[in-house]
């Protein structure tokens, strides 16, 4: 363990990159850094006295991720039979403590949060669900979402990440946002999701189009996500092609601020409310195991 922030935290090293991780923290990938400088963001000023609301790292949201209402109300979900329960924006994951083992080599680690008294009044279901994060070289991330249901019943989920790119607000102009073919949708003030509308191949990161938008994949795409910053002399490729994942959904678009020195870019298996309209809703059988990967590596502009 190492002292990060006054909290005790994983350090990953592999040649110029440090990751911190906080497993106890809704097991938090805290920051990548390469040659020092930030690729995921994580603030100076992090309010530790409730580290899933920080701005920054990368969030695990699970087993619903985003905004999910009833009646009008957010936090809440109707299972088939009825019944009506609370259940946070993004899921409970990002509030609970993982318990993590390190791999052989020392450059990844898995965590894991199984279900409990914690979980099941939002969440009746036996689950175990894994992240795991390896450095395959100093510029090279893999990420692993495993979910696996433990019970007797289908499990409904689905999980995402929230990835917060570290971007100076000032070089959104000239950063740039690449995607496969896409549909851009967004959620409505009355929880429905909008109609489709033809996506691009390229976006601006200041471009109002897509903050807080959801560009749909059409099954696996045929080329990445790709993050042009010409301002940090950096390209980020989130490849979501890897071999035996399950398709990512969607991949999402936001920011907080227009001072934030931040851009999230988050591969989803679902959108919004999908336990009610079915936009990416999974259902996994009992003792059935599935994983959703994605690799991003890190390049100088050429």
């Amino acid at each position: 363990m190492a002292i990060f922030q006054n909290q005790d935290i994983l350090e990953i090293a592999q040649g110029a990159a440090l990751l911190r991780i906080a497993p106890q923290a809704g097991g938090r990938l805290l920051s990548w850094e390469i040659d020092g400088e930030q690729v995921i963001f994580w603030p100076d000023d992090a309010d530790w006295s409730d580290p899933a609301r920080v701005r920054g790292g990368n969030p695990l949201l699970f087993p619903f991720l985003a905004r999910h209402f009833v009646d009008g109300k957010i936090g809440r979900w109707r299972d088939a039979s009825g019944v009506v329960r609370d259940l946070p924006m993004h899921g409970f994951a990002r509030d609970l403590p993982f318990a993590a083992q390190l791999d052989a080599a020392g450059n990844g680690v898995t965590m894991t949060l199984t279900d409990s008294d914690a979980t099941r009044t939002a969440y009746p279901f036996g689950f175990r669900f894994e992240a795991t994060y390896r450095l395959a070289d100093a510029n090279t991330l893999d990420v692993v979402l495993t979910t696996t249901n433990t019970g007797d019943a289908a499990l409904p989920y689905y999980a995402g990440h929230h990835f917060y790119f570290a971007l100076p607000h000032t070089q959104r102009v000239e950063t740039t946002l690449e995607l496969p073919p896409t549909q851009r949708r967004h959620q409505q003030a009355d929880a429905s999701i909008s109609a489709a509308e033809p996506g691009e191949e390229r976006y601006t990161l200041d471009d109002a189009r897509i903050l807080d938008r959801f560009h749909l994949l059409d099954g696996t795409p045929d080329q990445p996500v790709r993050i042009v910053a010409p301002g940090l002399n950096r390209t980020i490729t989130i490849d979501l092609r890897r071999p035996g994942s399950i398709p990512w959904y969607a991949v999402t678009t936001w920011t907080l601020a227009p001072e934030s020195d931040f851009y999230c870019v988050e591969p989803w298996l679902g959108l919004p409310d999908a336990i009610h309209n079915g936009f990416g809703l999974r259902w996994l059988a009992p003792g059935a195991t599935e994983s959703a990967s994605l690799r991003i590596s890190v390049a100088a502009n050429s």
